[in-house]
């Protein structure tokens, strides 16, 4: 079995030929960088995830986690896995080097974590969670809190959470009954119980850094009156040596149909009376802090998905490569013909295009919107450093809700493959399916995003961003159109742009009309839609970079690089982006049959 990740021609491709990762040298940030340091780091990156990450997936699956005693023992190997990790410096790699990090680009990051988090994504979680609690803490807490907490957070000494959900307030964050005191010495008591909590407790780290929303005595009913505080499992004292345990513990962990290697816990707070917590930032302001995470979060959740599917795709591609069943259908009916591996039969054939085809434009787009926040911060003109934060809060739902669904997607076409030993456990894409399925699921589910999208991103700026979105396709749009070889994909897309900008102001217009509730049942579709043109963005873009690249007389193995990256291209627009376009006049009929279907009908 091919020992892959990712493509490393491909992640190249996309860094420094597709988005031109050497134009972030000239950022002053990043003056003490080149092409060779990012090339030697995600190299090491690409050695530490296939030896070290990549042989604890299994063991993630099979072991899983315990709990006893109120702990959590994750599978032995991720012990090992870990360490390595952090002595490799590769915890932290776009965080000032203030407070551990490298100080690299989120672009080149990301190229680093799609090795590491596409090797065993339950594993990562206990290390990059903490980059998230890490994050809340530099932008909103004290100096005192920065310097107890962030860097060891940062460098995965001790790991982070995010404590939200409750059994009776799941996406309604507004109806939490935790509750806070304020105390003498400016400590919260905190009182309560949390469900679904990623990495609550595990034996991991020295320390676990919990975010907890709580509502503080006498606080505004509903989303309003939220707060947030940072509870330590064990106490911190001023100089950062630990203390006495804190009253936080783990009363037990979810069995679920995948994911096994990461702990979901229930958390106890207060049951003792001493649970403390230090306020992050503003009494009441719990969720506008929380949703810097979050973000953080839901771009992660894409991810695992983009990342699990290239795994799966690049297994199911060795395994086409090797197995070896069936004749050639122009000697179907040769009883001498030998057997032929699998890859040349026409459907899996398909399977397999339509997997790189998806897998392809998910991490462009995702590169892609890593890179918005390296301009957002950096770019010298101010009206790009606008238009990189409008793309980001744009594309965060889609991301999170698309590549979710078809990471997931990928990874059952992986399966078929397979055939029927994809079904086992012999092979790992079984495996990949149950576990990549979580993703459309927590951090606001897929329909959470769609509401999202629609009430809150359409109108984002009164519409100006959807259209700045629809204008930057069109950009690229209008450059592939002078390549006579590209002029009917550039109208695939053309046409498909036009539709997706009918379809919003269709939808978007039902949203503030009586017809609201047809506007919201097809709230997803929209989403699923947008992303399914967005991809057909970036793989323009990718042909038309590829077409330039050919004209330079490049050798033989980078020509059927070049031109099957073109080749996937046309089969985006000639059999994704049709689909895409159908889905899409669905959504303009706003059919209320779903609506109109009494209860009693469903029995």
């Amino acid at each position: 079995m091919a020992q892959l990740i990712a493509d490393q021609k491909e992640i190249e491709f996309i860094l420094y030929e597709q988005f031109n990762a050497e134009e972030l040298l000239t950022y002053k940030k990043y003056k003490g960088f080149s092409k060779k340091i990012f090339g030697m780091i995600i190299s090491e990156a690409r050695k530490v995830a296939i030896k070290e990450i990549l042989p604890t997936l299994r063991d993630g699956d099979k072991q899983g986690v315990r709990f006893e005693n109120g702990k959590v023992m994750v599978p032995d190997s991720f012990h090992r896995a870990r360490k390595v990790l952090r002595e490799s410096d590769l915890t932290s790699t776009m965080e000032d080097p203030e407070w551990g990090g490298q100080g690299l680009p989120f672009l080149i990051s990301i190229a680093i974590l799609d090795y590491i988090v596409g090797a065993n994504y339950s594993l990562s979680g206990y290390i990059n969670m903490g980059h998230g609690t890490g994050k809340m803490i530099e932008l909103f807490g004290t100096d005192t809190l920065k310097k107890m907490f962030v860097e060891n957070l940062y460098t995965s000494r001790w790991s982070g959470t995010m404590l939200l959900t409750e059994s009776e307030a799941g996406t309604e964050v507004g109806a939490i009954t935790t509750t806070a005191r304020k105390n003498d010495d400016n400590t919260y008591s905190i009182i309560g119980n949390k469900i679904f909590i990623t990495a609550g407790e595990h034996d991991l780290a020295d320390n676990i850094i919990h975010p907890v929303l709580a509502r503080i005595e006498g606080a505004p009913k509903g989303s309003r009156g939220i707060s947030i505080f940072i509870v330590p499992k064990i106490w911190v004292n001023k100089d950062k040596t630990l203390g006495k345990h804190n009253d936080i513990q783990c009363v037990g962990i979810e069995e679920k149909m995948g994911f096994h290697g990461s702990a979901t816990c229930a958390m106890a707070l207060g049951s003792k009376g001493e649970c403390r917590g230090f306020l992050l930032g503003e009494e009441n302001k719990g969720l506008e802090i929380m949703f810097h995470m979050m973000n953080e979060a839901r771009l992660s959740v894409g991810f695992q998905g983009s990342t699990t599917a290239s795994l799966a795709y690049l297994y199911a591609l060795d395994y086409a490569r090797h197995r070896v069943q069936g004749k050639d259908l122009a000697e179907s009916r040769n009883p001498e013909a030998e057997s032929i591996p699998i890859i040349r039969h026409p459907d899996v054939r398909r399977m397999l295009t339509w997997m790189k085809a998806h897998v392809d434009g998910m991490r462009s787009l995702v590169y892609y919107v890593s890179l918005c926040f390296d301009k957002k911060e950096n770019a010298f003109d101010e009206t790009q450093r606008e238009l990189a934060g409008d793309m980001i809060e744009l594309l965060t739902p889609v991301i999170k809700s698309c590549c979710a669904e078809r990471g997931f997607e990928v990874c059952v076409q992986a399966v078929q493959v397979f055939g029927g030993y994809g079904y086992t456990k012999e092979f790992p894409v079984e495996q990949l399916v149950r576990d990549v399925k979580i993703a459309s699921i927590y951090e606001g589910t897929d329909g959470i995003q769609a509401m999202d999208f629609l009430v809150r991103k359409l109108g984002m700026k009164k519409g100006l961003v959807f259209k700045g979105l629809l204008d930057e396709m069109g950009k690229t749009i209008k450059d592939a159109k002078k390549i006579e070889s590209l002029e009917f994909m550039s109208d695939s897309l053309a046409k498909a742009v036009e539709a997706l900008g009918i379809t919003a102001l269709s939808i978007g217009g039902a949203a503030m009309s009586e017809k609201y509730t047809s506007a919201f049942a097809h709230a997803h579709p929209f989403l699923e839609a947008t992303g399914d043109v967005v991809m057909g963005w970036m793989h323009l873009w990718r042909a038309l970079t590829a077409v330039n690249a050919l004209k330079k007389n490049t050798g033989q193995k980078n020509q059927a690089f070049y031109k099957g990256i073109v080749t996937c291209a046309r089969f985006y627009m000639e059999a994704v982006l049709p689909v895409t376009m159908g889905r899409m006049a669905s959504v303009q009929a706003l059919s209320d049959a779903a609506l109109a279907m009494d209860e009693a009908s469903f029995d």
